[in-house]
């Protein structure tokens, strides 16, 4: 790709997108969203007649379907940059997508244990990414229709889950509060200060898709399963952090199985309705 011409929309004539490596067409409208590009791979084997990874930088990309459904996965790397980078690119190239986030957190709040899952509704502005583009008063919130779906697959699968806000930070150690050898955060109390705002946990991206998705006119939302415990000071095993993802991926592909019903059942309308039914 080096068929770039302006330095403010960088792509090709034919639309492909500098990082993502994507054009018009490439993308189905119901998209998964991950940090780890491996985990990609993982989505993948849930669907059929998958297209050919696309891969360009850290973003991977694979499109398939998932019972009849178009889907997209797209691995971003981490933080609320790289995300920022993979909501503008893609809303260059696609109207209207949903996306959700399939990820990994931390647990604030007393009784949310490793291998949960957190589904969030909004959450707090930690990072300064989308500063760059909204008011600091301006709030960072799922679409409820994703959050509902998300509740709903993780219910129906009988996983243990949890709903609340999440707090976005811009890194994993200091930003978070993580007193490491010789790195001493400036706000080691920021894991207990959160939980005394009723904050449920802690990751890298959400408030960025939230905010970025809300100003494309994307419905965005995030599950992300809970690989460390906070209060305890104790992170995942292996044995756990394979089953929690697995349940994560399936509660984001199940939440996708109803927001493709419930856009049906909407024949048109703008917004979905409990008396519609699914």
């Amino acid at each position: 790709m080096t068929d770039f011409h302006s330095a403010e929309r960088v792509q090709t004539k034919s639309g492909k997108q500098y990082h993502i490596g994507l054009g018009p067409k490439d993308l189905a409208p119901y998209i998964l969203m991950c940090g780890d590009p491996a985990r990609v791979h993982r989505v993948a084997t849930y669907l059929k007649n998958t297209k050919a990874p696309v891969a360009y930088r850290e973003y991977l990309t694979i499109t398939g379907l998932y019972k009849g459904i178009p889907v997209s996965v797209m691995g971003t790397g981490m933080g609320p940059d790289n995300t920022e980078i993979a909501v503008v690119e893609m809303a260059q190239i696609i109207k209207g997508a949903t996306l959700i986030r399939i990820g990994s957190c931390g647990g604030l709040k007393k009784g949310v244990e490793v291998g949960d899952l957190a589904i969030s509704t909004g959450a707090v502005r930690l990072e300064n990414t989308t500063s760059y583009f909204v008011h600091e008063g301006y709030p960072a919130v799922a679409h409820h229709e994703v959050t509902l779906a998300l509740i709903q697959a993780a219910a129906e699968k009988k996983f243990t889950y949890h709903v609340g806000i999440t707090a976005t930070a811009p890194g994993f150690y200091g930003a978070q509060g993580r007193t490491v050898p010789g790195f001493t955060p400036r706000d080691p109390e920021l894991p207990q200060k959160l939980e005394k705002m009723n904050v449920l946990n802690m990751e890298m991206e959400a408030s960025s898709l939230f905010v970025l998705s809300n100003i494309a006119g994307f419905r965005a939302g995030a599950v992300c399963a809970v690989y460390a415990n906070r209060h305890a000071n104790r992170f995942i095993d292996q044995k756990q952090m394979k089953e929690a993802e697995k349940n994560c991926i399936e509660t984001g592909l199940g939440a996708i199985e109803t927001l493709a019903k419930m856009d049906k059942a909407k024949k048109g309308r703008g917004h979905w309705l409990p008396s519609m039914g699914i």
